[in-house]
């Protein structure tokens, strides 16, 4: 099998690969809200479609009044961009530095950006026995080296554990001290919004927060993420981000998505339910380790017997995909990574996971 398939949200390879539709594949390997788009956003995007004749609104001025709504902040505050993996690719030119601090298991963007920026790179390796739990004594310890940028997932990605908002300001404070510049990258925070650093980050005056709109309102291939910031950071960074970054379709999904509050619920009760299941059923099968989460994905642990690579390879026949995380720096080949979806995918799921593991 063909190892383009190594990264999430490769559904159209996978399809093209078995001679099938992507519609006829269970992709567990990207995190999106299994609820589909909310239900305002088709009727916001085609009302916009006229609209693509002209170039969109540089300044997203609406889309940035409902972001600024959304959190209670001023509009001087959050930035839209061309998804949060933008955002991330322009830290080395936001930031003056030399030298950053990432938490790991990270995302792989971040090396990316900064490495193409010359950065010089070290990593805070979180323990699978600790629960992926980030202790600040040791974080402390490592910003004594000296780091002009931290950067963090929050929850982690693709760990799911969260650092509670009371322990993020203690994290603040010391990055203060050690005068680093936090990075906190929250593109799964809307599943537990009410630990989100923004208001922290903002206050402090400093750092950023990185958020995704294409996670929580399964909007991926629209990408549309924002920053959060202090005024004076966002200044900075709106002379980066490229002109028209955000199209005009993508500007009127974000503005239709966050105002609708009912769609929200549905998909924190129903999230919370299926991951809940999964959890269950994945403990049920022997070997299997799924670790706690709070967001919309599981980050699981296979028996010494198999790998995640050759789990993907059994499942893929079946039309299933996975994400291999032995490519995550911090985790071995025997950690692989589910979305939360539906009850009968998820069902599904298990039922194969079952048949190829235990």
């Amino acid at each position: 099998m063909s190892t383009s398939f190594d990264h999430g949200g490769t559904i159209y390879a996978a399809a093209r690969y078995l001679g099938i539709t992507a519609e006829e594949i269970l992709d567990f390997s990207a995190s999106i809200n299994p609820l589909g788009l909310p239900p305002g956003v088709h009727d916001a995007v085609m009302a916009a479609f006229g609209r693509v004749v002209h170039y969109p609104d540089p300044e997203a001025k609406e889309l940035r009044e409902a972001l600024s709504r959304h959190h209670g902040l001023c509009f001087e505050n959050v930035f839209p961009a061309n998804g949060s993996t933008e955002l991330i690719h322009l830290l080395p030119r936001l930031f003056p530095g030399s030298r950053a601090l990432i938490v790991a298991p990270p995302f792989s963007e971040y090396a990316a950006a900064l490495e193409k920026a010359g950065w010089d790179l070290h990593y805070l390796l979180l323990e699978p026995e600790h629960g992926f739990e980030l202790s600040l004594p040791d974080l402390s310890a490592r910003l004594a080296d000296g780091f002009d940028l931290l950067v963090l997932a929050n929850p982690g990605n693709p760990t799911g554990a969260l650092i509670p908002f009371v322990r993020i300001a203690d994290l603040l404070e010391l990055c203060r001290e050690a005068g680093t510049v936090p990075v906190i990258d929250e593109a799964f925070m809307d599943f537990c919004e009410e630990e989100s650093a923004v208001s922290l980050v903002v206050n402090d005056g400093r750092g950023l927060v990185l958020r995704s709109l294409t996670k929580f309102y399964a909007l991926p291939g629209l990408r549309l993420g924002y920053a959060v910031a202090a005024a004076g950071v966002i200044e900075r960074l709106s002379g980066l981000v490229p002109p028209w970054s955000v199209g005009t379709l993508a500007q009127a999904a974000g503005v239709a998505a966050l105002a609708d509050e009912g769609y929200r619920q549905k998909t924190l009760r129903l999230v919370a339910e299926e991951r809940a299941l999964l959890t269950a059923g994945m403990t049920s099968i022997s070997g299997l380790l799924p670790y706690p989460s709070v967001a919309n994905y599981l980050l699981v642990e296979l028996p010494g017997g198999i790998t995640a690579a050759e789990l993907r390879a059994r499942l893929f026949p079946r039309r299933i995909l996975i994400r291999d995380c032995s490519n995550f720096i911090g985790l071995t080949g025997r950690f692989f990574r589910v979305a939360v979806r539906g009850r009968e995918e998820n069902e599904r799921l298990l039922a194969a996971l079952a048949e190829v593991v235990g």
